[in-house]
């Protein structure tokens, strides 16, 4: 119950912050001729301004004893609260009997200063340590990104020159040395390992099952997800990159060229190190003008629960991007859910051999969709009519599903598509060369490539 009464601590501080400045501002007004009729004001404002700083003190304290905040920082926010409660009580019962205009200003001096002092403290265990002072240091370098360039990456260490990095920019203002949300530290390797109130942070070989992945991946608005969804979000690099981090071991003293790496975690690395986030700027380029409606976090949870993958294409934004490759069924209720989203849906995975072409009779009305992924699907040329009306699609993955040239045939007008995957397909060479004259603008990608090998690729050590 007393955690409770604390948490209104963010209420009671601002009245004392708004009266007590107020107050101070009309004493020094009042030393001038003109503004004098303002003097029988201020008692009622230093009265009301002390009151509401003494609450402020008390609930701070309690909010303080709730186990989420620690360190110097709030110790010394703490005292600089008292402070202010003393000094205005102090001027509210000597202001009738001051006389002396440069005592009364000198003690309203302290106390302003005592309330921007404490203020400011307030803000950094808020925000974080840094909050006031970040962008006076970023620089050309960081731009603002929460992991800076890293260049010879295969030579930098993971954790410390990335895995910290991201987690100092985009985690520690709640689970750093002054402030830990749910008792969960992430500033340093024993108490990341050890985890908070909602268990393990890391399933250490497992991101997919790792609490921190799972908060992250949440929808934006759903309470629990993380960062905030008023504070900068992690990029789809980013997650990316945590996730190869916990899937590879969560070794926090390798460098980045004794852990594995795929294809896709090397264009990530490859990203870190010339500062070129290729996703993000696709993303931006990708997302409408015209905003839509947000998705009730009910059916967002619900999607999740049946296993899908549902986040922001981007920051600021209400389109998503999900993924269908881990759901189990398409039944009644999943494709209710999907329809649901149609006007949201910008990009579609479902690589999944449970889809079939009822499941495409479903986003048929996703009309902003602009990528759709079906590969090992069991989608048909019967299936594919339903996508003749998807006005926006640019680019259509069919690997490995048994379509056949008449089935794109079917797509000729789709004025935006640009790109459409047909390895692994039943569409023969001949096809090609008729697809390529009927869609002279469409790129088709038959895949099965095969790079020459060079000289250079090869290094031999020989014994001296």
């Amino acid at each position: 119950m007393l955690e409770f009464f604390g948490r209104f601590h963010p209420v009671f501080v601002h009245l004392p912050i708004g009266i007590l400045l107020l107050a101070c501002f009309c004493i020094f007004l009042s030393f001038m001729k003109r503004f004098k009729p303002l003097k029988p004001a201020i008692p009622l404002m230093l009265i009301l301004g002390t009151i509401s700083a003494v609450a402020s003190c008390i609930t701070g304290y309690v909010l303080a004893g709730s186990g989420e905040y620690s360190g110097d920082l709030i110790n010394v926010h703490q005292w600089m609260g008292i402070s202010v409660a003393v000094v205005s009580l102090t001027l509210m019962a000597l202001y009738t009997r001051i006389t002396s205009n440069i005592l009364m200003g000198s003690i309203s001096g302290v106390l302003v200063a005592l309330i921007s002092i404490t203020g400011h403290l307030g803000g950094s265990l808020t925000h974080g340590a840094d909050y006031l002072s970040d962008p006076l240091s970023k620089n050309t370098e960081t731009n603002g990104k929460a992991i800076p360039n890293i260049p010879n990456i295969q030579d930098a260490f993971v954790y410390e020159n990335a895995i910290q990095p991201l987690l100092k920019n985009r985690c520690y203002s709640c689970h750093g040395n002054e402030k830990q949300k749910g008792n969960l530290r992430l500033d340093q390797k024993e108490y990341i390992l050890k985890g908070g109130k909602g268990g393990k942070t890391l399933i250490i070989g497992n991101a997919e099952d790792s609490e921190l992945i799972k908060r992250i991946m949440l929808p934006i608005n759903d309470e629990d997800h993380m960062a905030p969804k008023e504070k900068p979000q992690l990029t789809q690099n980013e997650v990316a990159l945590l996730k190869w981090w916990i899937d590879n071991g969560a070794d926090f003293s390798k460098k980045f060229k004794d852990i594995q790496q795929s294809k896709e975690i090397k264009t990530v690395l490859s990203s870190l190190e010339n500062g070129q986030d290729e996703s993000q700027k696709t993303k931006k380029a990708d997302i409408p003008t015209e905003e839509v409606s947000a998705v009730k976090i009910d059916v967002l949870k619900k999607l999740t629960e049946a296993g899908a993958a549902i986040s922001p294409v981007a920051q600021n934004t209400n389109y998503l991007t999900a993924n269908f490759i881990n759901v189990k069924t398409f039944n009644k209720a999943v494709l209710s859910l999907l329809r649901s989203i149609d006007k949201q849906l910008l990009w579609l995975k479902m690589d999944n051999d449970q889809v079939s072409d009822q499941t495409l009779e479903a986003i048929k009305n996703c009309k902003n969709l602009t990528r759709l992924s079906l590969n090992r699907s069991k989608v048909t040329d019967a299936g594919l009519s339903d996508l003749k009306d998807l006005s926006n699609l640019e680019s259509l993955s069919l690997v490995g599903t048994q379509v056949t040239k008449n089935g794109i045939i079917q797509l000729k007008m789709l004025q935006k598509l640009r790109s459409v995957y047909l390895y692994q397909t039943a569409i023969s060479k001949n096809d090609i060369a008729y697809l390529v004259s009927q869609f002279p603008k469409l790129v088709i990608d038959t895949g099965n490539y095969r790079i020459p090998q060079l000289a250079q690729d090869t290094t031999i050590f020989k014994a001296p």
